[in-house]
Order: C-alpha cells, then structure tokens, then sequence
C-alpha cells in the first residue's frame, strides 16, 4: 500500500474519529465520545507513519543522488553528474512534502 493511500484513509479515520466524537458530545455519549477521539488520533498516527515514511525514502533518493553526482565528477561522466543531481533534488523535494 502505498503512502499515500495510507495518509488518505488515516484522514478519513481523523475525520470519523471526529464526528464520533461530535455526536457523542452532542448526546452526552462519554463511551462514543473517548472512542472517537481514539480514532482521530489513530488516524493522525497513520498519516504520521506514512509521512515518516516518504521522509526516509527522499533521504535515501537524497544520498544515492549525492553518490552518483560524485562518482559521475570522478569519472568526469556529465549525464551521470546530472542524473544524481536530478535524483538528490528529488528526494529532497520529497522530504519538505511530507514534513
């Protein structure tokens, strides 16, 4: 499953969660009132891991750039050079997405 499809549906939880705790606020049901709340927290928890997630895949996309950028100025390789330049800056963007 991908990330986000995780971040949706822990959204979607956050949001149920929410209501739940609306309603049961609304007709002074305690029990429905801390289960909802349970749930948004859940929630957020999910797009939090999913986050998380995407965060080390751009550090890892973010050295592998670095590495290959490097081995391409070693070995005077331009294209190699501006392919690992292309893949830092992506893993780069992916992180700041999903701070």
């Amino acid at each position: 499953m991908g990330a986000n499809s995780e971040r949706i549906k822990g959204k979607a939880e956050e949001i149920k969660g929410n209501i739940k705790k609306g309603i049961g606020d609304l007709i002074d049901n305690e029990q429905m009132e801390v289960e909802g709340e349970a749930e948004r927290l859940k929630g957020q928890s999910r797009q939090e891991a999913a986050k998380a997630s995407e965060r080390i895949k751009g550090t890892a996309e973010e050295i592998k750039g670095n590495i290959k950028k490097g081995l391409g100025d070693l070995i005077d390789n331009e294209q190699m050079e501006v392919e690992g330049e292309a893949e830092r800056l992506k893993g780069e963007a992916r992180q700041k997405l999903n701070e």
